[in-house]
């Protein structure tokens, strides 16, 4: 009773500031208070910009990129942070009511800020739905499966797996701090899906809100519509509240094993010969590479390839298939660490082997900004190639551009192409994600870092995947295109990114939008729209 009055009050001083300006606002306002006022004991929060107090801590609270808080973008009217599922349905019923779209925020990790701000600018206001306090996590290690809020972290999920049994685990990816809510509705690739897909493929059920506000599972939303959330980016149709997944067997002891090489130590003739292994080695065998460019140019500057090895077994079987299988690579047992899977969670990301609670710790790691872009590769590149690649890598004196590639093959070239909204399969060799972060905050330092990285990206275009040059949602790039109108997308306009994170699966999702959310609600600039033949 207390806490209704108290967010009656909240509801009023809002609305006597703002009715005469905004009565839209306090419309959407009234409609969620009292939609949401028996809903559970802990009733939802919700805030606009008038509280000056509490908005913009929460606000920026798991904001991953800063370079968006100061780049003119639109930020929210309000922000709502569900407690229960109820909560969810009243923000859709009521924003569609008053028109107040939603963007939904799970981590914060969006790497153009969609979950969290709009470029384009409109007198509609929009709310950001933080589903951060829904993120119960229920682990059955019996039946290996756990319920899990969309609001969790992969940090949150690893633990409490782990917690449960240490034989199960989860295929998901090294950054601990990401929500799971996008990234296992984007894919989810990890150090695990060359054993067992991506973390979309494991999903077996979800709690989803559609855009007539019904929460619905696996059996009710209806196959199509579960098919699109595993890979098609569950925003685009609904409100994903919470994941069922299904666990998979690891060894009480796993291997991991990092060594690196510069050029001077044959970095690139290495890394030739790795683009042929990695995705045919037996698949409890997964080996990834970084490269980045090290040392003051320009005597001492080179290119360090760092070379990350994970095996589902002891380091004597580590050891027998690497040295069978890359004997060049040199190998050592020292190099090698055997460790519980949760440990080598925690060694991916970073962090000391100690303490698994550091995955329980949601705040952001970096304050920083970053830009990200992303490739597939279906054919060697030549060492005559990487050579002019590591002279665009060191032109830059700062922040290095990191290049991640991480390896295909194994369960990922068996699982059909349409089997799930996640396209990306047989015939990948690798997945390339091009990096950079800087901490300075001035525009002229933005634009010099990323036109550093748009350079290297067209400079890779004869060396990747064409027609189209496929890229991963999950390192969500708006230089591919936009919508420039809100809501108004045109099938034929969204082809420009559609078909390129989703490839020939693009149609399908875009008729499944048109059965389940027509007016398009559930929209942003990089969104799936509804079916219209050209």
């Amino acid at each position: 009773m207390v806490s209704a009055v108290i967010f009656l009050c909240f509801f009023f001083f809002l609305l006597c500031t703002s009715h005469a300006a905004n009565h839209q606002h306090a419309n959407f306002l009234r409609c969620f208070l009292e939609e949401t006022g028996g809903s559970s004991s802990s009733p939802s929060m919700i805030y606009t910009p008038n509280d000056t107090s509490n908005f913009a801590t929460l606000y920026r609270s798991s904001i991953q990129n800063l370079r968006f808080l100061s780049s003119g973008a639109e930020t929210p009217s309000f922000l709502i942070l569900p407690s229960v599922a109820h909560d969810a349905q009243a923000a859709v019923l009521c924003g569609r009511l008053h028109g107040v779209r939603l963007r939904v925020r799970s981590g914060g990790h969006d790497y153009e800020g969609l979950s969290y701000v709009s470029f384009i600018s409109t007198d509609e206001p929009f709310a950001v739905l933080d589903l951060s306090d829904l993120r119960s996590i229920d682990v059955d290690a019996e039946a290996r499966t756990a319920w899990v809020g969309a609001g969790a972290t992969v940090g949150e999920v690893y633990y409490h797996v782990a917690a449960a049994s240490t034989t199960a685990a989860f295929p998901a990816g090294v950054c601990t701090t990401v929500g799971v809510g996008g990234q296992f509705s984007g894919g989810g690739i990890g150090s695990l899906q060359r054993k067992y897909g991506v973390s979309a493929d494991n999903i077996v059920d979800a709690e989803l809100v559609n855009a007539e506000g019904e929460l619905l599972t696996r059996e009710t939303m209806g196959e199509d519509l579960f098919w699109a959330i595993r890979g098609g980016g569950a925003a685009n149709f609904g409100v994903v509240v919470a994941y069922k997944l299904r666990l998979v067997p690891v060894p009480p002891q796993l291997t991991l094993f990092s060594v690196s090489r510069t050029l001077e130590e044959g970095a690139t003739r290495l890394l030739h010969s790795w683009q042929s292994i990695a995705p045919r080695v037996a698949d409890d065998l997964w080996l990834r590479t970084i490269a980045l460019a090290v040392g003051e140019a320009p005597v001492n500057r080179t290119i360090q390839v760092i070379f990350q090895g994970l095996f589902l077994g002891p380091r004597r079987g580590m050891l027998e298939a690497i040295n069978k299988s890359f004997p060049e690579l040199g190998v050592r047992a020292e190099d090698c660490n055997e460790l519980s899977w949760v440990e080598t969670a925690l060694s991916l990301d970073g962090h000391s082997l100690n303490d698994t609670s550091v995955l329980l710790d949601r705040r952001p790691v970096y304050n920083s900004s970053f830009k990200g872009k992303s490739d597939f590769v279906r054919k060697p590149i030549s060492e005559k190639a990487w050579e002019g690649i590591w002279e665009v890598m060191m032109e830059g004196e700062e922040e290095p551009l990191v290049m991640i590639l991480e390896p295909w093959g194994g369960r990922l070239w068996e699982i059909e192409d349409d089997a799930i909204a996640f396209p990306h399969r047989k015939g990948n060799l690798y997945n390339i994600q091009y990096f950079m972060r800087w901490f300075e905050t001035q525009t002229e330092v933005t634009e010099r870092h990323l036109t550093w990285m748009r350079r290297l990206y067209d400079y890779m275009a004869p060396h990747v995947s064409s027609n189209p040059r496929a890229a991963y949602l999950n390192y969500k790039d708006i230089d591919l295109g936009i919508s420039t109108e809100e809501g108004r997308t045109s099938y034929k306009e969204a082809s420009a990114w559609g078909s390129i994170y989703f490839l020939h699966n693009f149609e399908k999702l875009a008729k499944v939008k048109a059965r389940v959310d027509p007016e398009n609600y559930f929209w942003n600039e990089q969104g799936i729209p509804p079916f219209a033949a050209w």
